[in-house]
């Protein structure tokens, strides 16, 4: 597998990271069992966020003695200068080190730059001065944002979703961070479990040289996937092309990739689900989605007021309404043995 630098950070890893959101919902020794597993197969980015709820803290146990041996990469959706040191001081705190070596603005929707009144970007400078942080990083899921702290100089990594079910705008990002020599890290590789076949994944993100991809790992088997590649990468052939082809045409048009920034809906609907729920249903399946808590969350749909305030955060310009209520009817045939999955 190749070694790839991520940007000016200096940070050399292979194109193959590990993304600790999952581990949230396992306990904590089956998380750091999973955690030192993909060490010793090769691993050594690790991704979590302040807003993961208990991953921090996992990971923190799982690497305890041993953080010269890891990148360790965390993320803080502070909007305000003191809870960003609340954050930074909770994750220090949850991770058991005292330094991050790269600290990202969690989800933005601006370009944080001094001077700009926020006060935001000084914090990360303060904290690098400090340092509790080596490099300094920001996600986003608008383009445009991306786009601008891209083109900003501030941002040392630029972390997006990107898999083969990327746009012309999304790949131009890609080759924009590599133009700038920013690091961008690849979140969302299998579209928020819409990909299904992950040799395809991998050999299409293996075409870019400056792109780290994090796999969100929850399960054993999961993990051994992806640790599989280190020794022997998928290459892009002309039947994975093909099929890459073909699943742009299924998806071609409008589908919720799941970023919740729609969220929170004032009637308690998860838009983020359940706006892609007949996808999920077929690309995931799982007889869990029919069972009675998924019932009661798409179920909810009927409440919904058309406020319009979920299209108005979209990133992808979706009409949120009319996709849930789409959702909703095909997953009550669904229940009623109407439609097969």
């Amino acid at each position: 597998m190749r070694t790839i630098t991520l940007g000016t950070t200096g940070i050399k890893t292979p194109q193959n990271a590990f993304g600790a959101l999952p581990i949230q919902r396992v306990d904590r020794e089956t998380a750091a069992g999973l955690l030192r597993k993909a060490y010793e197969g090769g691993m050594v980015y690790f991704d979590t966020a302040r807003a993961y709820t208990d991953s921090e803290e996992k990971m923190g146990y799982a690497f305890e003695g041993m953080r010269d041996k890891i990148y360790i990469a965390s993320k803080t959706m502070a909007r305000t200068p003191e809870d960003f040191w609340k954050d930074l001081e909770t994750s220090l705190e949850k991770l058991r080190t005292d330094y991050i070596d790269v600290y990202q603005f969690h989800c933005v929707d601006q370009c944080w730059v001094p001077g700009d009144g926020t006060g935001m970007y000084e914090c990360m400078l303060k904290a690098k001065e400090m340092g509790k942080i080596r490099h300094i990083g920001v996600t986003a899921h608008k383009i445009q944002v991306a786009i601008d702290c891209v083109n900003s100089g501030l941002y040392e990594t630029m972390q997006f979703p990107f898999s083969y079910l990327a746009s012309e705008k999304e790949i131009a990002l890609v080759n924009l961070c590599k133009e700038k020599n920013v690091g961008f890290v690849c979140m969302k590789g299998l579209a928020g479990g819409l990909i299904n076949r992950s040799e395809a994944a991998m050999a299409f993100l293996a075409r870019y040289d400056n792109a780290l991809p994090i796999w969100g790992v929850q399960k054993e088997s999961e993990l051994d996937e992806w640790l599989s590649y280190m020794d022997h990468t998928p290459e892009m052939t002309d039947e994975i092309e093909a099929f890459i082809r073909k699943e742009h045409e299924e998806l071609s048009g409008e589908f919720c990739r799941g970023c919740g920034y729609c969220m929170p809906c004032p009637k308690g609907i998860q838009i983020n689900t359940c706006a892609r729920m007949s996808l999920m249903l077929r690309r995931a399946p799982s007889k869990n989605w029919l069972n009675e808590h998924w019932q009661k969350e798409m179920k909810k749909i009927e409440d919904c007021i058309n406020c319009r305030q979920c299209m108005s955060h979209c990133p992808y310009g979706l009409e949120t309404p009319e996709l849930l209520k789409k959702n909703y009817e095909d997953y009550r045939r669904v229940l009623a043995g109407e439609v097969e999955v």
